[in-house]
């Protein structure tokens, strides 16, 4: 393992922001504004399906915060890998680092779920918002508030 992260380490992309400030600079930029806009979409939505904001109607209001919370978890997720690699042997061995990737997979999975189900489906097609769609909502935004939390924490350790 410790071989793919040095070969990592050292492809052109990962070089090249190691030595640009500017550059690394610009790509942080974009994964806090790639996170920014996962965030400022995702929490909404949450909370809409957890059940506050009552009037907004789900049918309208979820398919485009879901759709821009997916264009903010793909650029975070693309931009992320390009920081990663820059100290990827650094970064892998780091337990914050570590519990950010744990903390985005579980977000994914529940995400997975919500999509597969039925509550999602019901959700944007009638307003009705089912009991077991309200709960991945509440953790939904749990897990994304602790994957935020703990990529900050991966500068401090």
């Amino acid at each position: 393992m410790i071989d793919i992260l040095e070969w990592l380490s050292a492809t052109t992309p990962a070089v090249a922001l190691r030595h640009s400030g500017t550059l690394y600079m610009f790509v942080n930029a974009a994964h806090i504004l790639a996170i920014g806009l996962l965030i400022g979409a995702i929490l909404p939505l949450d909370l809409k399906l957890a059940g506050f904001f009552r009037k907004l109607p789900v049918e309208i209001v979820g398919p485009f915060l879901s759709r821009t919370a997916g264009v903010g978890l793909a650029a975070a997720i693309l931009t992320g890998f390009c920081l990663f690699s820059v100290r990827a042997v650094e970064y892998a061995a780091n337990p914050a680092f570590l519990a950010k990737l744990g903390l985005i997979a579980l977000g994914l999975l529940n995400l997975s779920i919500v999509r597969l189900g039925r509550g999602w489906k019901t959700a944007v097609s009638s307003g009705i918002v089912r009991p077991g769609l309200r709960f991945s909502a509440v953790l939904s935004a749990a897990i994304w508030i602790a994957a935020v939390i703990a990529g900050r924490w991966i500068g401090f350790l």
